[in-house]
């Protein structure tokens, strides 16, 4: 006697060797034994094995599973008794086990209700379930076609609208996407490289941008309507002619100077900081796109600015104009130091705004000694003087020290330079230490008054953002307020309002003890940071296309340290993997073996040894991030300077 049974989703025949109350021993043709489960067995009939199960399935090819569907009616039944409508009388066995395969094997048509029992899908149910199969076919046969157009370099028409979502947040159960993934798993490639090589990146460089701004400006970069407030009239005019130093690119100026002979032989030096904040309402619609946005990011060619142009004109330090600005004066004696300051609110005529490529060959480290002919030179040597003094009062003063190289990014039409110049200039110093000055005595001034401000302190060598004044180690200073940028940074927007209430005498635009300058300052904390990075990424991006646009095949670079190498006169760091064992400090010679601006990543191969070191030396570069007390345009940073000395 043989068996015709159900087993691991499937049907197998087997002659019987043995037989208990819920089990059997059976034999297949193969002559393979095995236990099964008497409820499996589905029929029992007698005959040879051999071809049995084989002309079953043949015959159930030939059944058609809509007219079976139609014959079986709606109550349950089982395969044998439609076997026997089907054939118009007993089946044979083969033509049995037949029915029980292509009841089996049509689920969407056939519901199963026990051993061999069967019910008929309602009509309305099978449609809905054919049409889903059917959708489900077409798709596969669509994901089918955009595969292989992907994988020759083609993008889908679909993918067009879909592009946005694709490059940045794709949504992983879409068609779209599963293509993608699929095309990209078959050329071992990552799904953007697909997409580049389809035509979908249009500009390496907009994509990296587009990245950020999805995440930081999601609505994007245009300004909400706002008005600004009517500034004071009764703002006096100071007795001064100032001037600012700033890269040529730099069109937000905040900081200007001024030096004034008085009348008992000291000098009074002023340090004027454009005023936003006389009109910029705290909480109307331009103060909260700013405590949105929390500072301008930069990035070479381009600029998203924290305020909008019709709000910076009016305040900015131009050449020819006089703008309200927050002043603060020092006395100098002629043994440069400070016997009297004090602050002012006003309106300051701004003579020159001096520019650094046009000021350095007039003013440098071998003009400080001699008139260079500069109409200002005389201006500029004795703030330098009073400067290196500012310097060495705050005890960081080492003409010894190497000096940091900074590299400015200018990119015109998609071609970029990257200048490099060396830290520490005259210019460098005259500005930086100014600024720490101003910031140092204006956060001590709202301390004073016990107004709350934004501080940056720095203990135990961690640098942090806290509202109580706190001493900066790095700098040297018992205090360092960000005071000195307000057209850039919110910080310094909201310390300059703290500073306008205590020179007024009116109450503290932020209260002490408030949740919202805490608030403020950890937001702002987050997003500069995230500013910075992005900063820097695009600094990478470009000099990866630096080194495409210059056809640059060799280079000499810097042991930093292991196989990690600076790229020498770009701000650019990568690991070479056949780097030989060197003291940090070594030079060598690398080949440019690839350069990936979309994955932004560089490959380079160690050629041979240029100069090696005796002893670990130390980098020039080891100090705090230039940009960590924040960003310049493409100029040097009064604060980032000072805050990395």
């Amino acid at each position: 006697m043989n068996v015709f049974y159900e087993e691991d989703g499937g049907f197998k025949v087997a002659s019987i060797m043995s037989e208990a109350d819920s089990s059997m021993q059976v034999e297949a043709s193969t002559g393979k034994r095995s236990k099964i489960k008497v409820a499996n067995v589905l029929m029992r009939f007698d005959g040879s094995l051999t071809g049995f199960l084989e002309a079953a399935q043949a015959e159930a090819e030939s059944l058609d599973t809509d007219f079976l569907w139609e014959c079986c009616g709606e109550a349950e039944f089982s395969f044998e008794s439609l076997a026997e409508e089907y054939y118009g009388g007993k089946p044979t066995r083969q033509q049995a086990a037949a029915i029980a395969i292509k009841l089996h094997g049509a689920p969407m048509y056939f519901y199963r209700k026990g051993k061999g029992h069967y019910k008929a899908a309602p009509d309305d149910t099978l449609k809905a379930a054919l049409a889903g199969m059917e959708k489900k076919r077409q798709q596969a046969e669509l994901m089918a076609h955009m595969v292989e157009q992907l994988k020759s370099g083609t993008l889908p028409e679909s993918f067009q609208p879909k592009l946005d979502q694709l490059l940045y947040a794709p949504d992983k159960n879409s068609l779209e996407w599963k293509a993608l993934d699929q095309a990209a798993a078959e050329l071992k490639q990552l799904p953007i490289q697909v997409l580049h090589a389809a035509g979908a990146v249009s500009s390496i460089h907009d994509y990296h941008l587009g990245a950020f701004l999805r995440e930081y400006f999601a609505n994007g970069t245009a300004f909400p309507p706002f008005s600004l407030i009517e500034l004071p009239a009764d703002l006096p005019v100071a007795a001064v002619a100032a001037f600012s130093i700033d890269d040529s690119t730099t069109t937000e100026i905040d900081d200007a100077l001024s030096v004034t002979p008085l009348a008992n032989g000291n000098t009074q030096v002023g340090i004027h900081i454009a005023a936003p904040a006389l009109g910029v309402a705290q909480h109307e619609a331009l103060d909260q796109e700013v405590m949105k946005r929390l500072s301008t990011v930069y990035m070479p060619g381009h600029k998203i600015t924290m305020l909008p142009e019709e709000a910076i004109r009016p305040f900015s330090l131009d050449a020819g104009e006089t703008k309200p600005a927050l002043s603060l004066y020092l006395e100098v004696a002629a043994d440069l130091t400070i016997v009297q300051q004090f602050s002012r609110l006003e309106r300051v005529q701004i003579a020159h705004n001096l520019r650094h490529d046009t000021l350095e060959p007039y003013f440098n480290e071998t003009t400080l000694e001699q008139d260079s002919g500069h109409p200002l030179w005389s201006s500029l040597v004795f703030l330098f003087r009073f400067a290196e003094s500012l310097e060495k009062a705050r005890g960081k003063y080492d003409p010894t020290r190497p000096q940091p190289v900074d590299y400015n990014f200018y990119v015109t039409d998609g071609i970029v330079s990257i200048i490099n110049r060396q830290r520490g200039s005259p210019m460098d110093k005259l500005v930086a230490e100014l600024m720490i000055a101003a910031n140092s005595q204006w956060g001590l001034l709202l301390a004073e008054h016990s107004v709350p401000g934004i501080y940056r302190a720095q203990n135990g060598g961690k640098v942090y953002m806290t509202t109580k004044a706190e001493g900066h180690q790095g700098l040297g200073v018992a205090q360092y307020a960000w005071c000195t940028s307000p057209l850039r940074r919110a910080v310094d927007l909201i310390n300059q309002r703290q500073l306008i209430s205590v020179l007024t005498m009116q109450p503290p635009v932020y209260p002490a003890n408030g949740d919202e300058i805490v608030g403020h300052m950890r937001n702002f904390d987050q997003t500069y940071n995230a500013y910075n990075e992005f900063q820097t990424r695009m600094e990478r991006y470009w000099c990866l296309q630096y080194l495409v646009q210059e056809h640059i095949s060799e280079i000499n670079a810097t042991v930093w340290r292991e196989n990690l190498v600076r790229l020498e006169n770009l701000p650019y760091m990568t690991k070479v993997h056949s780097l030989p064992a060197m003291k940090p400090g070594g030079k060598v010679r690398l080949a440019v073996q690839k350069v990936d601006t979309l994955l932004m990543e560089l490959e380079c191969k160690f050629l041979h040894v240029i100069e090696e070191v005796t002893q670990d030396s130390a980098q020039e570069d080891n100090q705090t991030d230039i940009n960590e007390a924040g960003i310049n345009e493409a100029g040097p940073n009064p604060d980032a300077l000072a805050e990395s000395a």
